[in-house]
């Protein structure tokens, strides 16, 4: 244990001095930023009649030009976690720091440990501070406080950030494991990324359309189109991710993403006006979330199988 808080506060120096830090943070609070302020210019028009959850319009309404606060999370949360573990032990390992690391009375399962749990802490820093920031300049600037059912939405909102770049770190840092040069297991990273975020929407909508053409459809093949789409969408941790912020955040009619039967429904008018409680969120959004741990439990541990069978050489 005391190896690995050793790699731990040396990892979380290097991220806390490293130019990449300043600019993923800098990145962050300019697009945090941003939709704070296109959130307060058109929050007083979307709360228009409602008493409840206003504060949590903050991080949910979007303008016409900038997206809201969740989709720039969506966004940077997969490049901060792609970021920090893309070199975590390629790099240490082609500069020789490596092998006379592992020369210390330091065991090997501590250098990966602490470098995990050091992006993790980063990168969780990053996020609570944007999120509390603002917080806070919505709390002075529409003068309404958070309800407590608010502020749990959002402590459980952060975990769900925390878990997913979780996920997206094990997997880069699973290909500086697998590959020697950094260049490589960036942009193996990048391809990933970019196929569950561009290709993956387009081979669904494909399939979906092939599977149940919309021409002349009637409500009920809407429906079976929208389902298969959604289903072969959330093969990507993306979708996850999207539909358990959506429905956390999005009280009234967010979880009408997973319920894709009630756009036919009789009573949809009734589902949209009546928000659901915390409970009813969590139990929504659970399946998404445990397919998220589980994804980077998986990615983690692979890379911590592989790095621990690897051959270290001093150079």
């Amino acid at each position: 244990m005391k190896s690995i808080l050793t790699v731990y506060r040396k990892e979380l120096t290097d991220y806390f001095s490293s130019k990449k830090f300043i600019i993923l943070l800098v990145l962050v609070y300019a697009a945090g930023l941003s939709s704070v302020y296109v959130s307060l210019q058109n929050i007083r028009a979307a709360s228009a009649g409602m008493d409840r959850n206003i504060f949590l319009n903050l991080f949910t309404i979007s303008g016409d030009i900038l997206p809201s606060f969740i989709n720039f999370i969506s966004l940077f949360i997969p490049i901060i976690g792609i970021i920090f573990g893309f070199d975590a032990i390629n790099s240490e390992k082609r500069s020789g720091n490596l092998s006379r690391l592992l020369s210390q009375p330091i065991y090997r399962d501590s250098v990966i440990n602490g470098k995990f749990l050091a992006g993790i802490t980063t990168l969780a820093i990053i996020v609570t501070s944007i999120v509390l920031l603002i917080a806070g300049i919505g709390l002075r600037s529409i003068g309404v406080p958070p309800s407590p059912e608010e502020i749990l939405r959002i402590f459980f909102f952060l975990v769900i950030c925390i878990v997913y770049g979780a996920f997206w770190m094990g997997l880069s840092m699973l290909f500086s494991v697998v590959m020697e040069k950094t260049a490589t297991s960036i942009l193996s990273s990048v391809a990933i990324w970019l196929f569950l975020l561009v290709f993956l929407p387009i081979i669904a909508n494909a399939v979906s359309n092939a599977m149940v053409p919309l021409e002349n459809a009637t409500g009920a093949d809407q429906v079976r189109n929208y389902v298969i789409e959604r289903n072969i969408l959330r093969i990507s941790p993306a979708t996850l991710f999207s539909e358990s912020i959506t429905t956390l955040l999005v009280p009234t009619g967010g979880h009408l993403l997973l319920n894709p039967q009630a756009f036919v429904a009789t009573d949809l008018t009734r589902m949209l006006l009546s928000p659901l409680t915390l409970g009813q969120s969590l139990v929504q959004v659970w399946p998404q979330l445990v397919a998220i741990i589980a994804l980077a439990i998986i990615c983690f541990a692979l890379s911590y199988i592989l790095f621990m069978r690897q051959e270290i050489r001093a150079t």
